[in-house]
């Protein structure tokens, strides 16, 4: 009975006769037809579910078991459909795979087979409904597959497996059953705790880092009660006869029919004991070591050419490449970033520059890659996949590699595939993506067709591992972005339902820092061979440049290339929660900033793109252009062309353009340290200046004044009141020196606005104002992740308390102060140990969900009832419901900061691609704020880059209350962005701890004040030019923004930034910015009972 209901649940046959509808969107949705369980669910919260559903309050209805779902919903907007349970599960936490998950399910669908469905099979494809949530999508594979033939636990274990790969003491039997089926499914992965059942059996279990609590209890009665929080129930002591919680990777299991519990360790040797799996894996699954050696390819062309037509600087060279052969390690570098957005850049950029990594904040915790290294794994699966609802000896006929990342000998063994008698079964087939430039983007778009066509006819005469390359790029040819083409055929194999039967490599010129690694992954690659890469560091080491040891060995520099790139790969998944390269193959997790809709959904389908942007005649435009560079018209040009010399991290006159050049440093210094606020103009201008360089998505708006009255500037608001909205950057004692962190203190504190402690803790001494009664302390105290510095004194010592769940310069990653910052009386203060290395984690190890971010909440504003609980968030797509949640869980303010913020100490790769402009958060935020009813109960504040009147105006109108700086007032002090923050060497004392450079110190609070002043009465200027009084009255005013700017620009005339300037349907009288106070229940807390 069970199978032949889930046909009309599922199947098209129902959509058909609802005339087409998606059950999920469209108003039917079958929560169950089970013969064994009935599905209560909706839009209720718990004490609503019995009044709504009376069968529940009928003494006459028994069950054995029950599951229970009742938590925010977090990354989804709440819908009756999408209310928990499913139909076989109910979740706690996130998939944060679930993209890449539903898009190989929908790929396997044409290897799917079962006696259990026969023909009837197709009709319940797709498998996982287009735009269903997470949870949603999970119970729709966990149906098939259970359906399918699979018990349930085993259904279970094999979407959500334990770490087996670093489990040393794991018993082979088990290992090899999770090898096995590894070959079969990648792990559905994300913080989970799942509870399962299908009437008879239920179940639990947890994943493989174990970030989501469930605990249980047994009772003498044979009752088991399992739930997140321990208390749910209330059960006398006496009847408990074992306590215990789940472990990450494990099971708990209770069977109705047996009448008893079914422990971990029984369920998965039994499993392991269901076919000879270690047999299987021998005969027919393979590592490169295994299979005869290839022959390296080369190209005739000069290394020197090739990189130039592949985009290669100097700069790249010196401070990513030769770093990552040096050290194993990703570089670092620091003060974030002040370039102009890709799709922005008067450059050309690679395509790999226009993706932005996403990341988890609040409502999942992103992973400690480096303290939990152990539940992580670089392996990757090669070659084809056999029938998911099948077990064969040949399922597991896939090539296994340790790194994702492949040297050349490694390509050339499996590019010399050819399903000879030594060749494992495989057989590979080398697909070229080089076009001529001077076709166009007609030229690329029909090669994109080309390859694709390739890929088709090597399928059909039997290659089941496809390699795309590059090689051969000469004065005639160069290859279309490997991005591009790489995910054009993902696509494409996934859309012809083909692409489990083919293993899809990556041989290219263009990839060589660990982003591009994880974008041409995260589309689709099996693996990637950076060739040229190799070849680069083989130069660096004949010549010794950048510092390449001497000693250091072509073959030892190739090895810790690759160790980097792993590294840096498992923390940018970690970033987003996922341990495994086999999850985030396909995974898609990313936002494209700048690329248009055409090129999205050819060759990225399904990425977000909010803004559009580029095409294929402007993408075809750049790629000509490098490749001109390489080969000039004039031969004789050649052999006096150098690599360009890069500028993208640090400032170069003939480099890539930032904000903070030479000029606009010395008039920002020169008007605060003089006071001068007509030099402060010409500075603001240079920074403003959006004919030539548009470097910021906020420098395409323009003021709406055609239908606006001005008025006279002394009908503003004054100076003095609009600084009180101003606060300083979170900018650690510790990242900065003593002089330079108290300045900004005795600065903000003088005019009312609020400094910010950073992760770093605060001296007591500050507490106690000066003699003249300028005061050191900071308003804002920080509690991060590593809660360095954090005593009850430093939490009564505040106005606010920001809780830092991420860091725009390195979302999704800890702080990280180097050792040698680290002086004793740093230590002193975060009470930590001298000369150690502190980096802080991820996650906060208390906050795992949104549940418990209101808990920090409302424990943090009982230590001080008197300071406003603030959490700070990063611009990233969906970061406006991440925001409605932390207005539910009352917080006073949240903060929303753009990816180009500062930072002490972060790797380069995060600086650059994670995080996007706070323009987008910001924005997004407002809306979804208004659409829920939250805005007019918390403060929206922002940060990110701010640097003159203007950049504040334009985030009220967006939404901003209060305005956050950090980078400017540094340059103010005395900073020349040398950008060696991290290297404890900062040549005038405002990033160092050292004696002797701290004495070259010149900044003074008066500098700092005058430039908040400066700014302030910009802003009044601005106002009064608007026809408004007041920054109260500009907050969520967008239409008071116009974009027809964004059309004169080559690159950005493709955008559409109508998404940001979107206003929602209000009430009239509606409110745009905060006028009311949360509601924290303090009188409860069992603090003020005591106290009373």
């Amino acid at each position: 009975i069970e199978h032949d209901i889930q046909l009309p649940a599922d199947g098209s046959e129902m959509n058909e006769a609802m005339g087409g509808a998606s059950e999920a969107h469209d108003g039917v949705y079958f929560a169950s037809l089970s013969a064994r369980t009935m599905v209560y669910k909706g839009m209720l919260t718990t004490p609503q579910l019995g009044a709504f559903y009376p069968d529940l309050a009928d003494p006459n209805f028994q069950s054995a078991i029950a599951l229970v779902h009742s938590r925010f919903s977090t990354n989804t907007f709440p819908s009756w459909p999408l209310a928990h349970p499913y139909r076989y599960v109910a979740h706690n936490g996130e998939i944060n795979t679930v993209k890449g998950n539903s898009n190989w399910m929908r790929a396997r669908e044409a290897l799917l087979a079962s006696e259990h469905f026969g023909d009837d099979i197709e009709k319940l494809f797709p498998i996982c409904t287009p735009g269903n949530s997470d949870t949603a999508s999970f119970d729709e594979a966990l149906e098939l597959i259970h359906m399918g033939g699979y018990s349930l636990p085993e259904a279970v274990l094999m979407m959500i497996p334990e770490p087996w790969e670093n489990h040393e003491s794991m018993p082979e039997d088990i290992r090899a059953y999770y090898r096995y089926h590894a070959s079969m499914i990648e792990p559905w992965d994300g913080p989970a705790s799942i509870a399962f059942t299908d009437g008879t059996v239920m179940g639990a279990v947890l994943d493989r880092n174990g970030l989501r609590p469930s605990r249980y209890w047994v009772t003498d009665d044979d009752m088991v009660i399992m739930a997140s929080e321990v208390g749910v129930v209330d059960v006398p002591a006496s009847k408990i006869i074992e306590k215990g919680r789940l472990q990450p990777g494990r099971m708990f299991l209770i069977d109705t029919s047996q009448g008893r519990i079914i422990r971990d360790d029984e369920i998965k040797t039994g499993l392991a004991s269901g076919a000879p799996y270690s047999e299987w894996l021998d005969l027919h699954q393979a590592s490169l070591q295994d299979l005869p050696a290839g022959f390296e390819r080369s190209d005739t062309e000069s290394l020197r050419h090739r990189q130039q037509a592949y985009g290669y600087t100097h700069e790249e060279l010196k401070l990513l490449v030769a770093p990552m052969a040096k050290t194993a390690k990703e570089a670092i570098g620091s003060m974030g970033t002040d370039t102009p957005v890709a799709v922005l850049s008067n450059r050309s950029r690679l395509l790999f520059d226009y993706f932005q990594q996403l990341f988890a904040q609040v409502t999942n915790p992103p992973l400690d890659a480096m303290r939990e290294e152990i539940i992580t794994a670089t392996l990757s699966w090669i070659g084809p996949e056999g029938n998911l609802l099948e077990r064969t000896p040949t399922s597991c006929q896939q090539i296994v590699v340790e790194h994702p990342v492949l040297q050349n000998a490694e390509l050339a063994t499996i590019a010399a595939l050819n399903a000879g008698p030594n060749d494992g079964g495989f057989k590979s087939a080398i697909i070229s993506t080089l076009y001529r430039p001077g076709d166009g983007a007609g030229g690329m778009r029909s090669t994109l067709d080309r390859v694709r066509d390739a890929v088709d006819s090597a399928i059909d005469d039997g290659a089941n591992i496809l390699i795309l390359s590059d090689r051969g790029t000469d004065a005639d040819n160069v290859g279309v972005p490997i991005a591009m083409a790489s995910g054009a055929v993902h696509h494409h194999l996934v859309r012809t339902k083909s692409r489990s039967r083919v293993g899809l490599v990556v041989e290219t010129a263009e990839a060589r820092e660990v982003h591009h690694m994880a974008v041409l992954l995260g589309y689709g690659a099996n693996a990637v061979n950076p060739y040229l890469a190799f070849e680069s560091i083989d130069e660096l080491l004949a010549a010794g440049l950048y510092g390449m040891p001497a000693d250091l060995t072509a073959e030892q520099a190739h090895t810790n290339y690759v160790k980097a790139c792993d590294k840096g790969l498992l923390k940018v998944m970690s970033k987003m929660g996922i341990s495994t390269v086999k999850s985030y193959i396909g995974a898609q997790i990313f936002e494209a900033i700048g690329i248009g809709e055409d090129i999205v959904a050819e060759c990225f389908t399904g990425t977000t793109s909010r803004i559009g942007g580029v095409t294929f005649e402007q993408v075809a435009e750049v790629v000509s252009a490098r490749h001109a560079l390489a080969y000039p018209n004039e031969p004789s040009e050649r052999a006096h062309r150098d690599l360009q010399v890069g500028g993208e991290y640090q400032w170069r006159s003939e480099g890539e353009y930032h904000l903070f050049n030479p000029e606009t440093v010395f008039r920002l210094q020169h008007a605060t340290r003089e006071g001068k606020y007509e030099i402060f103009k010409q500075y603001t201008h240079a920074v403003n200046d959006a004919t030539e360089n548009l470097a910021t998505l906020r420098g395409l708006f323009r003021f709406k004044t055609e239908d606006v009255t001005p008025i006279p500037l002394t009908e503003v608001e004054s100076a003095e009141e609009i600084v009180k909205r101003f606060a300083t950057g979170a900018m650690s004692y510790g990242s900065i020196s003593a002089e330079a962190h108290e300045t900004l203190a005795i600065a903000m504190n003088r005019i009312g606005g609020k400094s910010n402690t950073g992760e770093g803790g605060e001296a007591a001494h500050r507490y106690v104002p000066d003699a003249n009664g300028d005061s050191r302390r900071s308003s804002i105290k920080q509690a991060a992740s590593g809660r360095f510095g954090v005593t009850s004194e430093y939490l009564v010592q505040s106005e606010d308390i920001q809780i830092k769940m991420a860091q725009g310069a390195k979302p999704g990653e800890g702080g990280q102060l180097p050792g040698h910052k680290v002086w004793p009386w740093i230590a002193e203060v975060r009470h930590s140990t001298p000369a150690v290395e502190l980096i802080s984690p991820p996650p906060h190890h208390d906050i795992y969900s949104i549940e418990d971010l209101a808990q920090l909440i409302h424990d943090l504003k009982n230590a001080n009832p008197k300071a406003r609980i603030h959490v700070k968030l990063v611009s990233e797509f969906g970061v406006g419901t991440v925001a409605a949640g932390v207005s539910k869980a009352h917080a006073d303010v949240v903060l929303i900061s753009g990816h180009d913020g500062g930072t002490g100490a972060s790797p380069l790769t995060s600086m650059k691609h994670a995080g996007t402009p706070w323009e987008l958060g910001l924005a997004e935020t407002q809306q979804t704020l208004l659409l829920n009813g939250l805005r007019d109960r918390i403060v929206v504040q922002v940060d990110g880059q701010l640097k003159t009147g203007r950049d504040v105006l334009i985030a009220a109108l967006l939404g901003g209350e209060e305005f956050g700086f950090a980078t400017a007032p540094l340059v103010v002090m005395g900073c020349v962005m040398m950008r060696v923050c991290h290297l404890d060497t900062c040549p005038v004392g405002v990033a160092t701890q050292n004696k002797e450079l701290r004495n070259k110190f010149t900044g003074r609070a008066d500098h700092v004040v005058n430039f908040m002043m400066f700014i302030a009465e910009e802003v009044r200027e601005l106002l009064a030019s608007l026809g408004l009084r007041s920054i109260e009255e500009a907050v969520g005013r967008v239409e008071l923004l116009d974009t027809t700017q964004a059309n004169d620009h080559w690159q950005a005339s493709g955008l559409d930034l109508s998404s940001i300037l979107y206003l929602p349907e209000l009430a009239d009288d509606a409110a745009r910015s905060c006028v009311t106070t949360q509601d924290h229940g303090l009188e409860k807390a069992l603090d003020m009972a005591i106290i009373e």
